[in-house]
């Protein structure tokens, strides 16, 4: 298996394209496999989406909607609203995975890699990519 970690800043961008990081990775490793893409983090999440045509922007307005940022939440320390950041990998899981074909992702059309982070207290992530050969 193949292993790369990157760093990453998100701060007060909420929604992270990372396919080209992705990309990059897989095509140094070359074939067909699974590219497995993980984010060890307890407030952040991965998701594949459409980005640039409004969906990014969308996600994270509603995710403001679905968790919002007051004082509602158990977890308490952090900035106002931080449990919210706790909860959000529950929603939005911390990986995925996607096929590999000749060293070029599979992915949809419009399909993009993407990082959603919430919090703001941490702006500083860790992106573990694996990639297992088929």
């Amino acid at each position: 298996m193949q292993r790369r970690e990157i760093e990453l800043t998100t701060g007060d961008q909420r929604i992270t394209d990372v396919t080209a990081e992705c990309a990059t990775f897989v095509a140094e490793v070359g074939g067909d496999g699974l590219l497995h893409v993980f984010l060890p983090h307890a407030t952040a999440g991965l998701a594949l989406l459409e980005t640039g045509a409004g969906s990014d922007t969308d996600l994270a307005d509603h995710l403001d909607t679905l968790l919002p940022r007051d004082d509602r939440w158990r977890h308490r320390h952090g900035s106002p609203g931080h449990g919210a950041d706790h909860v959000l990998p529950g929603l939005i899981s911390p990986s995925l995975s996607v096929p590999v074909d000749d060293g070029r992702m599979a992915l949809g059309t419009w399909q993009s890699v993407v990082v959603v982070d919430t919090n703001a207290d941490n702006p500083r992530r860790t992106l573990r990519l694996s990639f297992l050969a088929g």
